[in-house]
């Protein structure tokens, strides 16, 4: 039956509007609101994503020609020249990916290649300032916090600041840091004359690497200088077991295609 405007039950609704249409049309409102300020924020922060991003890239294709020239020792003046040129400007973009992204993943990054770069020089009193502004970044990333301690540590330690560098190695890491946490407090103990700690340290960081069935070559020869003979490390058993008969190589007719098979 259609409803009149003096019917009972148009009566009846038209007191309900009344009544919760200031709270319907509220509850609209605040959908609306919600909606338009999450979409409004999406496309903020993703164009902001987007221009730390490509000044990002920017910057790795500028390291790039910079480490590749750097390697050529035999660089006439003008690209000497010009190498200086393109250290100074990836020092700049740097500091403005930094200055206007500083808690952005991209500037961390950014902050690795610049303490690299300084490394690389020799640099090691600014390479210890920007691996500290590096860690001053919080990335909620337990892991690149324990890379940036480390460099950092080694840093310090290269400086010839071994108390600091201890320091900062002595700090809480994850598990998968704990071998080369140990190997580089007993490159700090060394460097302090501990060497009772310094071989306890390289011992700790073996029986870790043995743990996981991982060798490294350069903390073997760091044990044996302290007249360690570290016990072998088994490699990892293969999950695949040798054929005891050698097989057969399959014939394919295109040899094109087995070209391409073999080198995927």
């Amino acid at each position: 039956m259609a409803l009149t405007p003096n019917s009972p039950n148009a009566d009846n609704s038209m007191q309900a509007l009344k009544q919760y249409g200031s709270y319907i049309v509220t509850a609209i409102l605040l959908a609306l609101a919600a909606y338009f300020g999450w979409t409004y924020w999406q496309n903020n922060h993703a164009r902001v994503d987007t221009v730390a991003a490509d000044q990002y890239a920017d910057i790795q294709r500028l390291n790039e020609e910079v480490s590749l020239a750097s390697q050529n020792p035999d660089l006439e003046a003008d690209a000497q020249e010009s190498l200086v040129q393109s250290r100074t400007q990836l020092d700049k973009d740097i500091d403005a990916l930094v200055s206007t992204h500083g808690e952005s993943v991209y500037a961390w990054q950014a902050l690795m290649i610049k303490a690299r770069q300084q490394v690389d020089n020799d640099d090691f009193t600014a390479a210890a300032e920007t691996f500290k502004q590096a860690l001053a970044i919080d990335l909620g990333d337990a892991g690149l916090k324990a890379i940036t301690q480390l460099r950092y540590a080694k840093t310090l330690l290269a400086t010839g600041d071994a108390d600091a560098a201890l320091s900062e190695a002595n700090n809480d890491m994850p598990s998968s840091f704990e071998a080369s946490q140990q190997e580089l407090l007993g490159d700090i103990y060394l460097a302090q004359d501990n060497k009772e700690s310094a071989i306890k340290s390289y011992n700790n960081a073996w029986e870790l690497l043995r743990s996981r069935q991982e060798t490294r070559a350069v903390l073997a020869l760091k044990m044996e200088s302290l007249g360690i003979t570290p016990e072998p490390i088994a490699g990892p058993t293969s999950l695949i077991q040798e054929s005891a008969t050698p097989e057969q190589p399959l014939v394919v007719e295109n040899s094109e295609n087995t070209s391409v098979e073999a080198a995927q």
